[in-house]
């Protein structure tokens, strides 16, 4: 049987983490003070910080066991819980400096699985390319499910904050990143399907939801470059974008040929599901994509494809002028 965080005390199982958060590096030159007192110590040369927080709850945001046998492993959800908060940094412009994470474990949560989920912190941060950044803290406790909870800081050295009110009529609407994919793998998941006969194509499909791979580079070279808004996709391109506009008081309109492009590689699963591939391009957000407002003359704009536009009118989305269909994922509503 293997070892259960039950049957380790809480130093002993933070013994078997800390290690495995510290960075290959050493300490990110902004990190002061990090894990072992009671709160870590991190710089703001830039005298702003960025901050955010996300949640991951087991049997909400993931399953331990999914219906077409896909295990959750303890690295998925710790790739996941530094990618949801690495991108909301991106989505402001800024590099993220410092994560910290609060575990709460039932008492039979295998020792391993919570190993397994400290790599996947670290992997994701290396791998994404947040080089600024590592785990400097956080809080272990028990419960009766696995919940995740990181916070993560960010700097903005020097550049002003890309937000989502700044949208104006003229300007193109650009999109960083992937989206609908984390929505395919999220389907094929909750299929019945068995993970051990999908091929290559659709297993990356389910590695999309399981282990996002946001476009961290694309966020600060946007704000560099003038973006003009900027959100992360989290929720559903739809939803997001209806955001967008409501915060700029403006419409945002998407391109159909651009959104039909965007569903090309879902067409297997969509084949597979008998599913449309266009509805989960505009209402799965998970991929963690950017989606960003330019003026037209900063176009091209290395690492992102241009979508839609923007419009004046009240705050509204359209598809080609016309509304869509899929409004995209609510907590409480959905």
């Amino acid at each position: 049987m293997p070892l259960t965080v039950a049957q380790l005390s809480e130093s002993a199982l933070l013994e078997r983490i800390l290690p495995r958060l510290q960075s290959p590096h050493g300490d990110p030159s902004g990190v002061l003070l990090g894990p072992g007192d009671d709160a870590a110590l991190v710089a703001a040369p830039d005298g702003r910080v960025l901050l955010s927080v996300d949640t991951q709850v087991q049997d909400m945001d993931f399953r331990l066991q999914w219906p077409n046998g896909y295990r959750t492993s303890g690295f998925d959800v710790g790739w996941k819980a530094a990618a949801q908060n690495l991108s909301d940094i991106n989505a402001m412009g800024g590099d993220a400096t410092s994560l910290v994470v609060s575990l709460t474990l039932p008492g039979t949560t295998a020792v391993g699985w919570v190993e397994d989920l400290a790599d996947g912190l670290t992997a994701a941060i290396r791998e994404l390319g947040a080089s600024a950044c590592s785990v400097v803290g956080g809080d272990l406790g028990r419960g009766t499910e696995i919940s995740v909870t990181a916070a993560v800081t960010g700097s903005l050295r020097g550049r002003s904050p890309v937000v989502r009110s700044g949208a104006r009529p003229g300007d193109v609407v650009v999109l960083a990143g992937t989206v609908g994919r984390a929505a395919a793998g999220l389907a094929l998941l909750e299929s019945s399907h068995g993970y051990g006969s999908l091929g290559a194509d659709l297993l990356r499909l389910v590695e999309c939801q399981c282990r996002p791979r946001p476009p961290l580079q694309a966020g600060p070279a946007a704000a560099q470059a003038g973006a003009t808004a900027m959100m992360d996709i989290s929720d559903g391109l739809v939803r997001d974008a209806h955001r967008l506009a409501s915060a700029s008081s403006v419409r945002v309109d998407f391109h159909p040929e651009a959104l039909k492009s965007l569903s090309s590689p879902l067409v297997a699963a969509a084949g597979l599901l008998d599913a449309d591939p266009l509805e989960w391009v505009l209402g799965g957000g998970e991929d963690h994509g950017l989606l960003a407002t330019v003026n037209p003359n900063v176009m091209p704009l290395a690492g992102f494809t241009a979508v839609g536009s923007i419009k004046a009118g009240h705050a509204e989305v359209t598809v080609g002028s016309e509304p869509p269909a899929n409004v995209g994922w609510d907590h409480f509503a959905d």
